[in-house]
């Protein structure tokens, strides 16, 4: 794990690891809150549906101040905001605060992705962008496992009070690690002006343009999963609430293991491990959809549940990292708020589609639309997405100290 030798990421990679172990204690009890007060799907379904729209609404900002405020400050900022954001819940569970703090929570976060994804490639060599990115959905995958255990066990425990304080505190501590983090110079780009991957508009390029058509296709494809994977568990599966929560579970192993693989791995290119990850990853969907004809087995779909994590992980890191191989680092800010927005927009589009023909078509055959955004995804990088070519980038002086001296939030 190269990436981790370097001090500078390492401390924005374990503030990463900290702030996501608490996200997932929130992310666990609220949805379980929200059903408690309303009684039904619909109010918990808009729950997640909030969580969507800031991503819409805040895209012009973030992209901006990602690229124009000191990203350093910028993160510890959030977090701090993110910390206080919190504190409404320690007054009582009502409706329209847990919907607040949701929709509060997902603007920070809107904020704070571009920021962080921009400033990556300021600490790290550019040949260790896929390993440092893959090391991000490994911590991830571990703050998932962790903490949504301790979040159950916290909210039947001690309830939601002791929560907030945990997800609080890990916004203080991933602020205190992130302040540490030093940087190379904020207005160097990766390439000259003159590099064919990073002059013009940014949203000019092909594998910019291409990199963000791919997210919002295969986010389709998730927006119908998380609606229907509940139906296809129940109806073609048989299976209970615990069979449920347990395929959800496991995809987080394979990420780990994903991640693990990739850390160590140097000079991938991003758009074609990006490319590869989605065929994949839509070929093991067709598969699993379309299997209880023949079996419905429990031990079968938790073994390709852990496979899925694999080319999940991949396929995140190729994406984020061919996007800053192909932006300079005065741009990067709005490529990464489009990213988040393209993720958004295509999410949405697959939830609302999924609760509206899931009914008359049976959760099979949309899930099926799944694996099809996924593998016309894999088509569209490995044709679009430009990969480097030739030697590295020379390295500025700042750049190779921070290298030498020596991290990833949300």
């Amino acid at each position: 794990m190269t990436a981790l030798r370097n001090r500078d990421f390492r401390h924005l990679w374990l503030a990463g690891l900290i702030s996501d172990t608490g996200d997932w204690m929130l992310l666990v009890a609220l949805p379980i809150l929200v059903y408690q007060l309303t009684g039904s799907t619909l109010g918990t379904s808009m729950a997640f549906l909030i969580e969507l729209i800031p991503a819409l609404l805040i895209t012009p900002l973030a992209g901006r101040l990602a690229d124009r405020v000191d990203r350093r400050t910028l993160l510890v900022a959030i977090s701090l905001a993110q910390a206080a954001a919190l504190l409404p819940l320690l007054a009582g569970t009502h409706l329209p605060v847990l919907y607040c703090v949701i929709a509060l929570q997902a603007a920070l976060a809107s904020l704070f992705d571009p920021a962080k994804n921009a400033l990556l490639p300021t600490l790290v060599a550019e040949d260790q962008l896929v390993a440092a990115n893959s090391l991000i959905g490994l911590n991830q995958n571990l703050g998932r496992l962790v903490g949504a255990a301790l979040g159950g066990a916290a909210l039947m425990g001690g309830g939601l009070s002791v929560i907030v304080i945990g997800d609080t505190a890990s916004f203080l501590l991933s602020a205190a690690l992130i302040w540490t983090v030093h940087p190379a110079s904020a207005t160097v780009p990766m390439r000259g002006a003159s590099s064919p991957r990073t002059g013009g508009h940014p949203f000019a390029r092909r594998s910019v343009q291409v990199g963000l058509a791919v997210t919002a296709i295969t986010a389709i494809g998730q927006g119908l999963f998380i609606v229907l994977f509940v139906v296809f568990v129940a109806r073609n599966l048989h299976g209970s609430a615990a069979e449920n929560g347990l395929l959800r579970a496991v995809q987080a192993i394979g990420a780990i293991a994903g991640g693990l693989v990739l850390s160590r791995a140097t000079r991938i290119r991003p758009g074609r491990l990006a490319g590869l990850a989605c065929l994949v990853f839509g070929a093991l969907a067709a598969l699993t959809w379309n299997l209880p004809h023949a079996t419905i087995a429990e031990p079968v779909y938790v073994a390709l549940f852990i496979c899925f994590g694999i080319p999940s992980v991949a396929m995140v890191s190729g994406l984020i990292s061919s996007l800053q191989q192909a932006t300079a680092d005065g741009e990067r800010g709005r490529v990464f708020a489009a990213l988040g927005a393209a993720f958004a927009s295509g999410q949405a589009v697959g939830m609302v589609t999924a609760g509206i023909l899931g009914d008359g078509f049976g959760a099979v055959p949309l899930l099926n639309v799944q694996a099809i955004c996924y593998l016309v995804g894999g088509v569209a990088a490995l044709a679009g997405i430009a990969d480097p070519g030739g030697s590295p980038r020379p390295e500025r002086p700042a750049a190779r100290m921070a290298v030498r001296s020596s991290g990833t939030a949300r």
